[in-house]
């Protein structure tokens, strides 16, 4: 589920007009700081799964994720909370999200 996670994430902030790239443009990179998520079902081959992303916090640095697994019934397969971090390129310490980038995300609060 992580994989997906991953990538639903950054379809998430691609909705508010941001990507990847021009974040490293800008001399900056995501990571996830930490990580909790908690298993309730399994996902079988071939099995249609949808991932629901909603932010939690949007911090000047720091942002935090819910995210949901569900199968094509709607049950629950797994959610966790994910918290990230904006890092300078450089030196990976800590940078100030871009402000369009603050600002959609507070939009999405």
């Amino acid at each position: 589920y992580l994989r997906f996670f991953e990538r639903a994430r950054t379809e998430y902030l691609r909705e508010v007009g941001y990507c990847q790239k021009n974040l490293m443009e800008q001399g900056a990179i995501f990571v996830v700081r930490s990580l909790l998520i908690e298993f309730k079902k399994p996902a079988y081959l071939d099995q249609r799964i949808e991932i629901r992303t909603q932010i939690l916090k949007a911090g000047k640095v720091s942002f935090d994720f819910t995210q949901e697994a569900f199968n094509e019934e709607g049950g629950l397969l797994c959610g966790g909370v994910i918290k990230c971090g904006c890092l300078a390129i450089k030196d990976f310490k800590p940078k100030t999200l871009p402000s369009k980038l603050h600002q959609g995300m507070k939009s999405l609060l």
